[in-house]
């Protein structure tokens, strides 16, 4: 993946997650999706979530818990077939998502990870 289609797509997930629309977030994940976060396990009990419809289900959770989130990207970084996005959120806090996507380009694996 090129650093531009990495920064063109790292665009689009930041609109579409400060837009809170789920439809517009999970768009980018392929149905057998496989997601890794410390924040999932404190949330929902497994750091590791299988599948789009579960995946749905934790962040409709996190989005309620958190109304004013909001991510600003401060670096992308490009990768074969992969890309790593990091971000800032609304209270300051840093974190890394590395994603590795599908032939058309949805994510079936990311992993994120926090400097909290």
């Amino acid at each position: 993946m090129t650093l531009a289609a990495s920064e063109a797509f790292a665009a689009r997930w930041q609109a579409d997650w400060n837009s809170h629309d789920l439809d517009r977030i999970l768009a980018h994940y392929a149905p057998e999706v496989v997601f890794r976060s410390r924040k999932a396990l404190a949330l929902t009990g497994e750091g590791e979530i299988h599948g789009i419809e579960a995946l749905r289900a934790y962040w409709a959770a996190a989005l309620a818990r958190q109304p004013d989130l909001a991510f600003e990207v401060t670096r992308v970084y490009a990768g074969h077939g992969m890309l790593a996005i990091a971000y800032r959120n609304h209270r300051g806090v840093e974190a890394l998502e590395t994603l590795r996507l599908d032939p058309e380009g949805r994510v079936v694996e990311a992993s994120a990870c926090h400097a909290d």
